[in-house]
């Protein structure tokens, strides 16, 4: 099946317009800063798998030039860390922007990020901005919001780094579950292009 080149795919958007826009679009900028929480991330996930949906929340989908990220244009650039970009990826539970910066330890310093990985060949930091009790709204089971900023490089994108936020439902650690609580499988999160090699 042929891709649809841009100019179908905003032909599409506009003719189905009434439909797509029935969800509020998303804010790109407040996903990467963190400023969002999991239930508004879940909304990303059917966006990026729809080139319709997509281009309705103008994001142009772009080859994909890493097997662990999709990539996108948006229609209108966001500044995000004080950085402007036009280019965003999503990976698994991650929304980046793909900034400009060759070396990301001086906007690693001003975010006051931890240095995971620092080599000559990869960077990667970050911390947890946001660790919250929450319940699961679907199950009722007690559960913790994870919002991780961190910010990467990938050999995939030299000269750039990759800058957002990973959202989460995480289980509570198992001293902290109610002494008659079933043990829960693992429900692990889909890759992530910041997923070490050997655990991808």
């Amino acid at each position: 099946m042929p891709l649809l080149r841009p100019a179908r795919l905003t032909l599409l958007a506009v003719l189905c317009g009434p439909a797509l826009a029935a969800a509020a679009p998303l804010d790109i900028a407040a996903l990467i800063e963190c400023r969002q929480r999991v239930a508004d991330y879940d909304a990303v996930a059917p966006v990026v798998a729809d080139p319709l949906k997509a281009v309705a929340n103008g994001l142009q989908p772009l080859p994909q030039s890493n097997q662990f990220m999709s990539e996108f244009r948006l229609a209108a650039p966001v500044t995000v860390f004080g950085q402007r970009t036009e280019y965003v990826a999503v990976s698994g539970a991650s929304i980046m922007a793909i900034l400009d910066l060759a070396d990301p330890r001086p906007l690693a310093k001003a975010l006051a990020l931890e240095a995971r990985v620092d080599n000559p060949d990869k960077f990667m930091a970050g911390r947890e901005v946001v660790s919250r009790d929450v319940t699961d709204p679907r199950t009722g089971e007690p559960m913790i919001e994870s919002i991780v900023l961190g910010l990467s490089t990938v050999k995939s994108h030299p000269g750039k780094s990759l800058a957002g936020c990973t959202y989460s439902l995480d289980l509570p650690a198992e001293e902290e579950l109610p002494a008659d609580a079933p043990p829960a499988p693992a429900a692990p999160l889909p890759p992530s292009v910041n997923t070490p090699p050997d655990r991808r």
